[in-house]
């Protein structure tokens, strides 16, 4: 049995991140450090240390003697985001779904059980569940710097996925495409799940660049 040990610095972390998803912490205001430590019953040693993180991983900027701010979504780095997990992502799908075993295969479908029952919820709990499900889908290539990458780019792209499902019926359309990529990952169909996770991920890209092109005109 393996034990994960979560330090505090990382579960505040997640709590952080999540409001950043939600859209509950305002952009390019300063993150109220003393009033976050406060709610969330902490010192500010470990609070720091889960904002470095976070700006780390894109989700925050810093600025001197001002602290940190929340970064601002943008058309650029929606592009860049998406880009990149189209040059890696269905590839290493593609290369997981033949290495892996019972356990991955299982652990691929509870993701995905998650993420639909998430489906009924806030955008939020439903951005954080995807990467969930897509992470699952190449950590059985054993390739851990691959992992890590689409990991990290699954984590920025959850404020996108956010504002992507927005719209109705696109939650409807994750669902079928989600469900549809999920059996063929299952049957290790290495080209159909390339095939199929492209044009996911680009179909994503063409409504976030929409999105954008219609609030600089809105």
């Amino acid at each position: 049995m393996t034990i994960v040990v979560r330090t505090l610095s990382e579960r505040i972390f997640d709590v952080i991140r999540e409001r950043i998803v939600e859209g509950k912490l305002p952009v390019m205001e300063p993150v109220r450090q003393d009033a976050l430590a406060a709610e969330l019953g902490v010192s500010k040693i470990p609070l720091r240390e889960a904002l470095a993180r976070l700006e780390h991983e894109g989700l925050l900027t810093s600025q001197a003697n001002r602290g940190w701010f929340v970064r601002p979504m943008s058309e650029d780095q929606a592009e860049e985001i998406y880009l990149l997990r189209l040059a890696i992502e269905p590839a290493a799908a593609a290369y997981a779904c033949l290495h892996a075993d019972e356990a991955d295969r299982q652990a691929a479908r509870h993701a995905f059980a998650v993420l639909d029952t998430a489906a009924a919820g806030d955008r939020g709990e439903v951005a954080v569940r995807n990467r969930e499900f897509h992470v699952a889908l190449v950590r059985p290539g054993k390739r851990l710097l691959t992992t890590q990458l689409v990991e990290r780019l699954e984590v920025l792209a959850e404020r996108y996925v956010s504002a992507h499902l927005e719209p109705a019926g696109r939650g409807d359309r994750a669902h079928t495409e989600h469900s549809d990529l999920l059996a063929t990952w299952l049957a290790g169909d290495a080209d159909k799940v390339k095939t199929l996770l492209t044009a996911h991920i680009a179909s994503t890209l063409d409504d976030l660049r929409a999105h954008f092109k219609a609030s600089q005109t809105g």
